[in-house]
């Protein structure tokens, strides 16, 4: 498995206990897919999104690795390496 530096540094975190895309329930918007940011937990919406607000979340944030909430998919990617991981790592 690959595993890039940034996920080695940062403990990995549980995503926040939310229906969706934190910024979409907000504004009343839509998403296509959601992923969660292994840092903190910010549940943010996919690049298919209109919002892009996962990586809207890495530029804000610095928070460089978000892991696929969709049932079934078991990835994590990492903005700076631009490296898929599977499995995701997971919270302690």
């Amino acid at each position: 498995m690959a595993v890039c530096e940034h996920v080695i540094e940062t403990p990995v975190v549980k995503a926040h206990d939310v229906a969706g895309c934190e910024e979409c329930l907000k504004t009343g918007g839509w998403w296509v897919h959601l992923r969660s940011c292994l840092a903190c937990g910010y549940v943010g919406c996919c690049e298919s999104s209109p919002g892009k607000h996962a990586t809207a979340h890495y530029h804000s944030a610095g928070h460089p690795v978000v892991k696929s909430m969709e049932p079934g998919e078991d990835w994590a990617w990492c903005y700076i390496d631009e490296l898929e991981m599977e499995p995701a790592p997971r919270p302690d």
